[in-house]
């Protein structure tokens, strides 16, 4: 899996980068089919804003936004949400493959 991080109207610190890479690093804990994660960094003129685009194998991109006036604390929102949109994915395909083939004709 690769990380990219790329920012709009700031400068990418080594913490900065180091924080986001730590906590973009537990996404495939909760999925494994995860190809590649986009974070973007935003400054906009009341804080920040951060996208974070997961690509996911036989899926569209899953695409988590968050904003915030602290990056810190942005980052820790968008990833928390990008774990429960991966988690509520992963759920879904297991309940589906369960149903299948468990109902019953009558006939």
């Amino acid at each position: 899996m690769h990380i990219t991080i790329s920012a709009k109207h700031m400068e990418l610190t080594q913490p900065i980068r180091d924080y986001i890479e730590r906590k973009m690093s537990r996404l495939p804990h909760f999925f494994n089919q995860l190809q590649e994660i986009r974070v973007i960094i935003e400054r906009v003129p009341h804080g920040y804003h951060v996208e974070v685009v997961s690509d996911v194998e036989h899926h569209k991109d899953f695409v988590t936004n968050s904003e915030h006036r602290d990056l810190y604390a942005c980052v820790d929102l968008v990833s928390d949400r990008a774990v429960r949109q991966l988690h509520e994915w992963k759920d879904r395909i297991r309940g589906a493959k369960k149903h299948i083939g468990t109902r019953r004709r009558l006939d």
